[in-house]
């Protein structure tokens, strides 16, 4: 569990991924993105999380230029959207996110969606610009136990990372404990889950007994469960807050609380009909 937003955990090769970090998906590109990912910099956030899909990465690179922040204390994270899958594809979409973003490497590359026939290869394009040093970590995401198996047809290397729909409507806990059997770090994308959970009369409770909000509250139930986590917002008030988790910790009766109030609920996509 990370206590701090310089915190890191480290990923089955070693690379150290910060444990908040703030995703983009949905803002727009140009200023909006540049002033989200502006404001996510200034109040201490290291990990921005894009996506082709996203059509921000220029935004991203372009505020990434203006903060002045050396490179090396970032954690730039991009996907592989699915019109781009396929082994050759794949290696030209790397070049291209690399382009957009002004970039020489990303620190983590991960394929957007499990899409059949075609993730196999992939995922081989992937294992390649991982082996050769052109990216630090590779990850998929939004994938079941099953196609993570599948992966393992086609090559040795495991994904570091799956990223996923997590929130504590759909708190994902038996792909959880598959990935902590494998060594695969689980991220969690729409955390709030997108707005619907932050009204849930069990949370609001309990963010009034720490005098917290509900948001802040949800963050911090997933940074206990070392889950990372990627909240998304263009407000900087809010981003700050989304930060400010880390002087409470919740009891474990809390934890429980929220645990139980797990309903398998989506409001993205089941990877299993994309």
């Amino acid at each position: 569990m990370i206590h701090s937003l310089d915190d890191r955990i480290t990923l089955r090769n070693g690379v150290t991924m910060p444990g908040l970090g703030l995703g983009v998906w949905r803002v727009p590109d140009g200023e909006p993105v540049i002033h989200s990912v502006l404001n996510g910099l200034e109040a201490g956030y290291r990990m921005i999380d894009t996506a082709e899909r996203y059509h921000n990465e220029r935004g991203v690179g372009e505020a990434i230029r203006r903060s002045g922040i050396a490179r090396d204390q970032l954690f730039i994270t991009s996907k592989l959207w699915n019109d781009d899958q396929g082994y050759e594809s794949t290696l030209r979409a790397y070049d291209t996110s690399l382009k957009k973003l002004g970039l020489d490497y990303l620190d983590l590359y991960l394929i957007h969606w499990p899409i059949t026939g075609v993730y196999q290869e992939s995922w081989k394009a992937m294992v390649k610009l991982y082996q050769e040093g052109r990216v630090r970590a590779i990850g998929v995401s939004n994938f079941h136990p099953h196609h993570i198996e599948s992966l393992k047809e086609v090559s040795d290397v495991v994904p570091f990372v799956d990223q996923v729909e997590l929130h504590p409507l759909l708190s994902q806990e038996p792909l959880r404990q598959y990935c902590k059997q494998q060594g695969i770090q689980i991220e969690g994308y729409s955390p709030l889950g997108t707005g619907t959970v932050l009204d849930n009369p069990v949370i609001v409770k309990i963010a009034s007994q720490y005098d917290k909000t509900p948001a802040q509250i949800i963050l911090r139930w997933a940074i206990q469960n070392d889950i990372i986590v990627i909240p998304r917002s263009t407000q900087k008030a809010h981003i700050e807050s989304n930060a400010a988790i880390f002087d409470f910790t919740l009891s474990a009766s809390d934890i429980a609380a929220i645990d139980a109030i797990n309903q398998n609920k989506r409001n993205n996509t089941d990877p299993d009909t994309v």
